[in-house]
């Protein structure tokens, strides 16, 4: 019988509060992948983070759902590198970790903040309003409404974006079977929806996340789909300034970033208000040549620790 330690870790709070809770587990070199598989089970959150050593990056990390294993998961990487800045394993600076995404960057600010870069975007294909109006229970006129289309997005994971009109994101009606099929079908791993919050708010957009394929019924913080819908947003104003120029009154204060040379953009997203657990996700995305073909892309968030969890594991008969 293994006992395996698990650290359960709020990701993405705000002001201590809200966050998506994620299970990390330190030191699991001698785990398989079917131990970590019931780890995750056990610890029954979206997603579960194992942290093992690697011979080229400072640490290797792999995520598994309650259904199997994914390349990459924003809050999860939050909260094993919070962790172990708290525990002191890691201090404040730069680091690699390995992921099945690849190699990426991550920081660790002196305060806590957590800086996770993410894959260069992969813009892969857009959808009919109506076949995702049957999945989310709203008209298709009324995400046309929006002016902007349906767009499958991916810095790690590819997520189907979906804007919709302010005041419209608490009216979703997911079809999870469905939305399981069309993600399917489509090579995604969920619906990211949001609606754009009004000027005078500090924050660019409200968003709800649905994963039932990795059977996330719904998320309250997700790092890998804000990465994707900070590429989105950027990409959109490009083409918005490209259109109509850099004078329309249309601009946002994001758009008119485009009008100097290499330009960066910064967001602020929220996300947990329908489930009671409001999340706060910074992303930045920095374009880094005049054909905008170079991408940087990172998120930023906090997180607290919440406790800790024992998991019990058969060993295998012989």
């Amino acid at each position: 019988m293994k006992t395996i330690e698990v650290h359960l870790v709020n990701a993405f709070t705000a002001f201590d509060e809200g966050g998506n809770p994620a299970g990390v587990v330190l030191n699991t070199d001698s785990l398989s992948a079917e131990e970590k598989l019931k780890v995750a089970q056990a610890v029954g959150y979206s997603e579960t983070a194992f942290v093992s050593k690697d011979e080229y990056a400072d640490v290797a990390l792999s995520f598994f759902t309650v259904t199997g294993e994914v390349d990459f998961c924003g809050h999860a990487t939050l909260a094993a590198f919070s962790l172990m800045f708290k525990k002191g394993i890691l201090q404040a600076g730069d680091y690699t970790q390995r992921t099945k995404a690849g190699m990426l960057g991550v920081s660790i600010t002196g305060d806590g903040n957590v800086v996770m870069e993410q894959k260069s975007p992969e813009f892969t294909q857009r959808l009919p309003y109506e076949d995702v109006s049957e999945l989310i229970g709203i008209a298709p006129d009324v995400l046309a409404s929006t002016q902007l289309p349906i767009e499958v997005v991916s810095t790690g994971l590819p997520d189907i974006i979906v804007a919709v009109p302010t005041g419209d994101l608490s009216k979703i009606d997911l079809n999870a079977d469905k939305t399981t099929e069309f993600c399917r079908q489509h090579n995604a791993v969920g619906i990211h929806a949001f609606e754009i919050c009004e000027s005078s708010s500090n924050l660019t957009a409200s968003c709800r996340n649905f994963a039932p394929l990795l059977g996330i019924a719904e998320e309250s913080a997700t790092g890998s789909a804000s990465g994707a819908l900070a590429c989105y947003l950027a990409k959109h104003s490009i083409e918005e300034i490209d259109s109509k120029g850099s004078s329309s009154e249309n601009c946002s204060k994001h758009q008119r970033a485009l009008t100097k040379v290499n330009p960066t953009f910064n967001f602020v997203f929220e996300q947990g208000r329908a489930m009671g657990c409001v999340s706060r996700i910074l992303a930045t995305v920095a374009i880094k040549d005049s054909e905008n073909t170079q991408w940087e892309v990172s998120v930023v968030g906090l997180a607290s620790l919440i406790g800790k969890k024992a998991i019990e594991l058969r060993s295998p008969s012989i």
